[in-house]
């Protein structure tokens, strides 16, 4: 299969070199026989010449706001209003969860709670119908706050109502990182402290340390992927 990476963001200069790109990072996380990555600089204007140049696409995160007033947005949304219509599988993480939402009809904000950064325990639904209890690393201020049509919530925590979606066999999407490695998440909080309030900073530092479900939520992903259609 080949799987398509629209990139939507880029790390911060002085982390690329250690940590790669977020493409990269998603080749990592989603290493598999069965797929070929290709990635698109979204951010630039690139996308594939029609949404059946590949098997399915992931989505990366970024800094922008996806209600932001940049042209490659809204040229974005057109590409993934089309590849949805046509069933291509299409997962989005972060960036990628609330563009997808809206580009369908639903709303993301910036959220008046404040920031979500370092390990949080999301309450996933899993295949069997129960709920699991996975960590991974969150990182935003924005989030879905009104759902479009076809969406159904399978990931919330108390801070993030619509953590996760499923809509149908059409798409898969979730606001937390499973492609950051501990390492990175720790030197990015670092490189932000000019950004984030000091006590977002002490809390989503001292979050770390212990497993994570990334590699949990990366086979579900796999999974989803290599679904029959």
């Amino acid at each position: 299969m080949k799987i398509g990476i629209l990139e939507t963001g880029r790390p911060p200069e002085q982390l690329a070199p250690q940590y790669g790109d977020y493409p990269s990072m998603f080749a990592r996380l989603l290493a598999d026989d069965d797929f070929e990555f290709e990635s698109f600089a979204a951010l630039d204007g690139e996308l594939p010449e029609n949404p059946k140049a590949c098997d399915g696409y992931v989505i990366t995160g970024s800094k922008f706001g996806v209600y932001e007033d940049h042209p490659w947005i809204g040229k974005l949304e057109e590409f993934l209003r089309q590849a949805y219509a046509e069933g291509v599988p299409i997962v989005g993480i972060c960036f990628g969860h609330q563009i997808l939402a809206q580009a369908l009809g639903g709303k993301v904000e910036k959220y008046s709670g404040g920031w979500d950064v370092g390990k949080t325990a999301y309450r996933i639904e899993n295949a069997e119908g129960g709920e699991d209890e996975l960590k991974m690393h969150a990182w935003h201020q924005d989030q879905v706050t009104e759902l479009p049509e076809g969406a159904r919530v399978i990931g919330s925590t108390p801070f993030c109502k619509y953590a996760a979606l499923a809509y149908d066999n059409k798409a898969l999407t979730i606001q937390p990182h499973p492609e950051f490695a501990e390492g990175y998440v720790r030197d990015l909080i670092e490189s932000r402290r000019d950004v984030l309030p000091a006590e977002i900073t002490e809390r989503g530092l001292s979050s770390l340390g212990g497993d994570v479900d990334a590699a949990a939520f990366a086979k579900r992903i796999k999974d989803f992927l290599k679904a029959p259609r």
